[in-house]
């Protein structure tokens, strides 16, 4: 099957996680990404679990995996006129410029959209960064952690009222959500370019992103009355809760239509006797009786346990979920049934798995490869190039490359 990114190139000049895990899903579905690296450190993710921040899988580091998967290492030193020069040269044969570094460092660089744009004038520029290209603010050092998970909203949004302490964000949260962003824009960019031949700049931030995943709750703070820790449960619909069964374990039900549900889900759990019961019988005794309803259902859940819950509700054609750990979601039946974990081969013969590409194209599961090591392809582009092996040597003898 012919990728739907096929023939598409992408120069990447990007670090951690955001604009990386952007070009992984691109390198997923046929582009190829040839991501620059500096010689002596790579990209600075790779080195997390030195710093305690990472874990292993034998031989793999798969957050850098995750992030980099499929993709071919150039190793460039671009504090060399060679390495920018060499970097110019990428990018005169590419379609797409991908970047996370800071504009004033791009500009230093002599890589800004001007720059590239004299030695390639069809060049998509895609930029990732914290809080957007303009105000006074614009180029500031961001993570996640800051710009998405705490500036953005998204930590005080979801954290219970009262919590002692600040929210941690889960690692690459807001990285990997901006990220399908980023690669929406992209992909919107080729198709605009294909069609009118003008080439764009993409804008991404972890700020635009955090405020698109809770507009829901930033659009309803226009109401100066609204409570975004009011809970989701209201009495009035005890069928959008989530209960808690015999062994601690939870249940979400979402049942946002509760009168073409009630029946159904009575049925299904064994209460056919509430149907009669002249409090809950008509839709309005329903809601007026809410508070009594919820603690019903809270005292029948806690009655049994969670695999029997799972058990009787998994039969029922109803808006429900089991509440499962992130390990739990690995073994999932769907999860596997759709090919969302990706089994790959280490170098030690050993294998590994990674969350795959959540697009999937003609009900095909993208084929993942593994992550290269630093400057692992640099002789081999370079040579597509076009540059000899004397020009090769030239470049290693300056050090402007690996």
């Amino acid at each position: 099957m012919r990728q739907v990114f096929e023939g598409v190139r992408i120069v990447e000049l990007a670090q951690w996680v955001f604009v990386p895990s952007c070009g992984a899903l691109l390198c997923d579905l046929g582009a190829d990404v040839v991501k620059v690296e500096d010689p002596r450190t790579g990209d600075p993710a790779r080195g997390l679990f030195t710093q305690g921040l990472g874990v292993k899988l034998g031989t793999v580091d798969p957050r850098v995996e995750q992030n980099n998967r499929g993709k071919r290492s150039v190793a460039l030193n671009l504090k060399e006129p060679g390495g920018i020069e060499t970097l110019l040269r990428l990018v005169e044969s590419a379609d797409v410029f991908l970047t996370s570094l800071r504009y004033p460092a791009l500009e230093r660089l002599g890589l800004s959209v001007e720059d590239l744009r004299a030695r390639n004038p069809r060049i998509i520029y895609a930029r990732g960064h914290g809080v957007g290209v303009r105000g006074p603010e614009a180029g500031i050092p961001c993570y996640d952690a800051t710009a998405f998970w705490a500036r953005g909203g998204v930590g005080h949004t979801v954290a219970p009222p009262g919590l002692e302490g600040a929210l941690p964000q889960r690692p690459a949260f807001g990285d990997h959500t901006s990220a399908m962003n980023l690669a929406f824009g992209i992909a919107g960019a080729l198709f605009r370019r294909a069609h009118t031949g003008e080439p764009s700049v993409v804008d991404v931030s972890l700020l635009a992103t955090a405020m698109w995943v809770l507009s829901a709750d930033i659009t309803s703070c226009g109401n100066p009355d609204y409570d975004t820790h009011a809970p989701y449960r209201g009495p009035a619909n005890p069928l959008v809760s989530t209960y808690t069964s015999a062994d601690g374990r939870h249940i979400s039900l979402v049942m946002l239509q509760p009168d073409r549900y009630w029946e159904p889900f009575c049925r299904a759990i064994g209460r056919e006797d509430l149907l009669g019961d002249a409090r809950f019988r008509e839709p309005d005794a329903r809601r007026e009786n809410g508070p009594v309803l919820f603690e019903l259902l809270a005292d029948e859940f806690a009655k049994h346990s969670y695999d029997h819950w799972r058990g009787v509700l998994g039969g029922a054609d109803l808006p429900w979920a089991p509440v499962q750990s992130a390990r739990e979601v690995r073994s999932d039946p769907q999860t596997l049934a759709n090919g969302y974990l990706a089994e790959l081969e280490a170098p030690d013969g050993s294998s590994y798995e990674l969350v795959s590409n959540p697009c999937q194209f003609d009900e095909q599961v993208p084929e993942l490869q593994p992550a290269p090591e630093v400057g692992a392809h640099t002789e081999q582009v370079l040579l597509d190039l076009g540059l000899s092996w004397d020009e090769i040597g030239k470049l290693r003898s300056d050090q402007a490359i690996l």
